[in-house]
Formats: C-alpha cells, structure tokens, sequence
C-alpha cells in the first residue's frame, strides 16, 4: 500500500473517445483510474493498440481526454492553458520510444539536454557548458559527448541523451514510452539500472510503458494491466506471480526465464482479439478466455479490491468470483 500523502497524479474516470471516418466511434480508453506516487514506478502493460500510450500522452497534455479528470498536485491538467499550463509541464517530462527520432540531429548534445534550462530561464547561456557536464555526468556518460550530435551516438547513448534532457529541471514525474524497447537487451538492463538509481536520488515518480511484462515486475512498485482500453488487474510489482486475471496470467506464461520448467507444457491462448470499434458487451476479454461463462457475456466486470493494493476486474477470479 502506498501513502496517499505521496500521491503527486491522481487519473479519475478518464475516458477517450475518436470519431473514425465512417461515423463509428471508437473507445482508445475506457474509464481509467489510476494513481502515481512520490518515488514510486507504475508499469502499464498490455498489448499495440489497448490504449496505454494514449493514456500518458494526456498526463504530458499532447492530448485531452473526452470525459474525467487528470489532477496533478490538485490542478486538473484537462484544463490548465497558456503560461500556467506551461509551468506545470516543467514538471512532468516524457522520454519516447525512438531516441533517436526525439533529439533534433541539427543541434549538439549541449544544446539539447540544455535548452528545458534555457527555457525556463534556469540557466543562462554561458553556463550551459557546466550544466551540460553535469547532466551527462548524471547519466553515465563523459562529458566530451556534449560537442557531438545525436547520430553519432549509439541508441543506449541516445536514450541516456533524452533521459538527461527529461530530468533537466528536476521533475516530480516522468513518462517513459516504451523506452526501452528500441534498444539490446543488454542494453536495456543497464538503461533500467540508471533509470532506478536515477529514482532513488530523486525522489521521482516514472509512469513506464512495456509490452514486457518480465522486465517490468523487475522494478515496478505497482503494475496495472490493459485490455482494449480497460483496465483489467491492478497490483503490487512484486506480487506479479500472484496475478488472477486471466489476461495477466497469459502474458505471465509469456515471460521467458533461464529457470522456468520447460517440461511444463505452455498455455495456449485460442480465440481472436475484436476489433477496438466492435468490442463485444461483457467483459473484453471474453473472446480468449477459456473461462469464460454466460455472466461473462453480458456484463462487464468491475475493477474491484481482491486483497489490499490488489484489484481486478474479473467475475470468476475477482472479488465478484472467487474473492
């Protein structure tokens, strides 16, 4: 359980609707509430398309919701504008997926993890150089880096690159897109490493999108998984092994570890995923689970406390079921 007192981001009821070409509508997020804490990582895991990076881009307002409300430090971002929003951003920074595609190839690495500073008057010009050893310093990297540009770097050296601009005016939260993904696997394990020792310094809240849910229980405090724009399973990261919807067992079984049993036979996962515009009434998972009953068919389950900081939205194995 986490102390409310450090809660920084509290999302209520947020749900995103698009209208499509053909007048249909589609439903990116249904319903969310979710809460991020002071130091703490929330992973959001789920497969492309179920709406999870939809979900953040509205926590650094590259989007609005259609209904709820977003409340940083109290003030709803849905409704922040002009110079006020602007300051509230200096708050909550993103690193993306592509580090590479984030960092503009016609400025040095000076000007790039420094520009956040010179923006918000931080620094003045003739410090940059100090302030830009500084940060490089920060994430592991030397700082004769900052007189070259993004594509001479590797993709690890990027990615480092965009978390030391995101950490530039020390944020009380950050989001990070799949920012791992793009890179090796060795590559990654060290890029999660400075992530932590990044956190623990800090203080920061991080909100991290994954597909994997393997590394992400490797440092996530608290898990919430996503379905077709809902939530499905909230819980504590370490407690991963002890997941009960049916969803998250799937992707569990998924997880690839040296000291897994491979004599047990793994669990195959029939039916087809619907389409985000023809969601069938009834819980959403209901096409792929072999647990599926008529209850399951006709209403959808509500996301509900199994045990202390454990909720989920099942009727066979929540509290509506087996509780």
């Amino acid at each position: 359980m986490f102390d409310e007192k450090e809660m920084i981001l509290e999302a209520k009821h947020v749900t995103r609707r698009f209208l499509t070409s053909g007048g249909r509508e589609l439903t990116a997020c249904r319903d969310i509430n979710l809460k991020l804490y002071k130091g703490k990582t929330l992973g959001l895991i789920g497969e492309s398309g179920c709406g999870k990076s939809t979900f953040l881009r509205f926590l650094v307002r590259l989007d609005i919701p259609t209904e709820g409300e977003i409340l940083f430090r109290g003030k709803d971002l849905t409704k922040q504008k002009g110079e006020e929003l602007r300051q509230l951003r200096r708050h909550i920074q993103m690193v993306f997926q592509d580090p590479g595609g984030s960092l503009n190839p016609k400025m040095k690495i000076r000007d790039i993890i420094c520009e956040p500073l010179i923006n918000f008057g931080q620094i003045k010009t003739s410090e940059k150089d100090e302030a830009a050893r500084r940060l490089l310093e920060t994430v592991e990297l030397p700082g004769e880096v900052a007189d070259r540009f993004a594509h001479t770097l590797s993709g690890g050296q990027q990615q480092r690159i965009a978390i030391a601009r995101a950490i530039a005016l020390e944020p009380e939260l950050i989001i990070m897109d799949e920012a791992t993904s793009a890179l090796d696997v060795s590559v990654q394990k060290s890029i999660i490493k400075l992530i932590v020792k990044l956190q623990q310094e800090k203080k920061m809240a991080i909100a991290f999108i994954a597909h994997d849910l393997g590394l992400i229980q490797a440092f996530a405090h608290q898990i919430a998984v996503m379905y077709l724009g809902s939530i499905v399973e909230i819980l504590p990261g370490k407690d991963v092994e002890k997941a009960q919807h049916p969803y998250t067992r799937m992707l569990l079984s998924a997880v690839f570890d040296p000291k897994m049993d491979f004599s047990k036979k793994i669990e195959r996962m029939d039916g087809e995923i619907p389409s985000p515009l023809d969601v069938p009434p009834g819980c959403p998972f209901q096409t792929r689970c072999r647990h599926c009953v008529e209850r399951c068919r006709q209403t959808r389950p509500a996301l509900a406390e199994w045990r202390p900081g454990h909720k989920v939205a099942c009727h066979i194995f929540g509290k509506q079921g087996k509780a």
